[in-house]
């Protein structure tokens, strides 16, 4: 029976054109259609979206639960509420800070319900807010308690000298405090495949100098050694460029501060190699002896190297 060919998940047969598979935000490119309203989970729509648009969510639900309520007192009429003088704009006001006074559990006592329908509105708003501030609560904590890696990479990959040879080279740092343990790289090759009038991926795994390392507190260069095994010998930019090459990047650790494995995506098109490249030092050492990195140089490079052949031979 054949093997079939490696497929990571991402399909192999697609037709018409086709963008890069990883965002460089490190989300996949895959536009989700035919969903419903089951298929919609808040929780996680809300502890994974950026925190301006989570404190915007808040904000907007806080400001539309508390119009409702003062629009309901205020169909109650002018007499539901005791201590409320005012009439027209003047008492949808009041109404509204009653509102947010009672939705809150503050209640400062100036304006109060006056009968039975004031107070049964009341009484229910009172649980709406505690229920709201539960859920509240329980997403902030969702969000800030979920672990999450923030690892910085080089803006381009370098074709870059290795020894006697070549090689495919990209830089990670750590843009956090925290401390990462034993951090592994998978590193794939994304190729299209034209050959036989349509379009196929073909996805191969590209062998690292060092897949993984012990600790991570300072910067990381992996490097593919382009030698006789790399589907990269041979090949020149414009091989390259009519691949559709994309360097597709897997980084996963282990998170000390929140005990759990973090991962992170990235990838780097043709577009995006430097020939002939090499990585200029990230970290120092100051006058005590300390090292000092700066997170901001992970991407700094230079070309001085004498740019590799034509086609990428090992020497």
């Amino acid at each position: 029976m054949q093997k079939p060919p490696f497929d990571p998940g991402l399909t192999q047969k697609y037709d018409g054109p086709l963008r890069r598979i990883i965002n460089p935000d490190g989300t996949f490119n895959v536009a989700r259609r035919g969903s419903n309203w089951r298929d919609v989970h808040p929780y996680l729509h809300l502890v994974s979206i950026p925190w301006t648009a989570f404190f915007g969510w808040i904000l907007l639900t806080y400001v539309l639960v508390n119009f409702m309520f003062a629009g309901l007192y205020y169909a109650l009429g002018p007499n539901a509420l005791e201590g409320s003088e005012a009439a027209g704009y003047g008492h949808f006001l009041q109404c509204l800070f009653f509102s947010s006074q009672t939705l809150t559990t503050v209640g400062f006592g100036v304006v109060a319900p006056h009968n039975v329908g004031a107070n049964t509105l009341a009484a229910f708003e009172a649980l709406s807010g505690i229920m709201g501030i539960a859920v509240a609560t329980g997403l902030l904590f969702g969000r800030v308690s979920k672990p999450s890696a923030r690892i910085g990479f080089s803006e381009n990959a370098l074709i870059s000298r290795y020894q006697d040879g070549w090689s495919f080279q990209f830089r990670l740092v750590n843009r956090r405090a925290n401390t990462l343990i034993e951090p592994a790289a998978t590193l794939m090759l994304m190729t299209v495949d034209r050959s036989d009038g349509g379009f196929r991926r073909e996805f191969k795994i590209l062998k690292l100098e060092r897949e993984r390392i012990m600790m991570f507190p300072l910067m990381w260069t992996i490097v593919h050694p382009i030698d006789d095994e790399s589907p990269l010998r041979g090949k020149t930019a414009a091989d390259l460029e009519a691949l559709q090459a994309e360097f597709l990047v897997l980084i996963k650790a282990w998170d000390e501060t929140f005990g759990q494995t973090v991962h992170q995506r990235f990838s780097y098109s043709y577009s995006e190699l430097v020939w002939g490249g090499r990585f200029t030092p990230g970290f120092g050492v100051d006058e005590h002896g300390k090292l000092q990195l700066n997170v901001n140089k992970v991407g700094n490079h230079v070309t001085d190297n004498p740019p590799p052949p034509p086609s990428i031979r090992p020497a």
